[in-house]
């Protein structure tokens, strides 16, 4: 008699979601302060604009913000690299999307982990979307109709849960990742980018500064 079969999901791809991360407090904070500072518009869409690159250390609600994410960093960086480093986010940003605004695909460069935050109530059909690069080392051949079904091996997208103000989402910052077309009202969102303090394999060692 055969046993049970078993399916492995080999080298998957580590994805943080954090409910309830920053207060309530803080998030209406960021959301006064900083959406008025998204001035920066964006070449792919007009109803998209972002502040200028920040460090932490520029106001005391992005410290406090900071101090609350870097933990759960430093649990992704754990997944990520096998040990508990020592992490520093270099740099904050705030999204504001409009009626109709997107996010192209995109991916973050210079740095190892990626993340934002939700400020505002997300539009069902506006949640981050996660994509499968483009240069993977899949089969060239595929099989898609309309009788196929998604699952986590053949699919080339990902959309993620539901967010509610305060939630946190991380992710390795090579992932590719957009915004479909805002069908709500104002989308905002804090990003940013974290680098550990170095990487050591086997005595090859390299230091990053953030």
């Amino acid at each position: 008699m055969g046993g049970m079969d078993e399916v492995f999901g080999l080298f998957p791809t580590p994805l943080l979601r954090a409910q309830g991360t920053l207060s309530a407090r803080l998030v209406d904070g960021l959301v006064q302060h900083f959406s008025a500072l998204a001035l920066s518009g964006n070449k792919a869409s007009n109803n998209l604009s972002h502040t200028e690159m920040l460090c932490p250390g520029d106001s005391p609600l992005l410290v406090e913000a900071a101090t609350v994410i870097t933990p759960k960093i430093v649990d992704m960086g754990a997944l990520m690299f096998g040990q508990r480093l020592g992490w520093a986010i270099k740099e904050m940003w705030v999204n504001v999307l409009k009626t109709g605004g997107y996010q192209a695909m995109h991916n973050h460069a210079n740095s190892f982990i990626s993340g934002v935050v939700y400020l505002t109530t997300t539009h069902p059909d506006s949640q981050t979307v996660f994509m499968k690069s483009a240069g993977g080392t899949e089969f060239v051949f595929k099989n898609e109709h309309a009788n196929t079904t998604p699952t986590a091996f053949n699919a080339d997208r990902w959309v993620s849960p539901a967010p509610a103000p305060g939630d946190l989402m991380l992710f390795p910052s090579y992932l590719l990742h957009a915004v479909p077309p805002n069908q709500g009202d104002r989308r905002i969102t804090l990003s940013f980018n974290a680098i550990p303090g170095g990487l050591d394999s086997w005595g090859y060692a390299i230091k990053f500064s953030a």
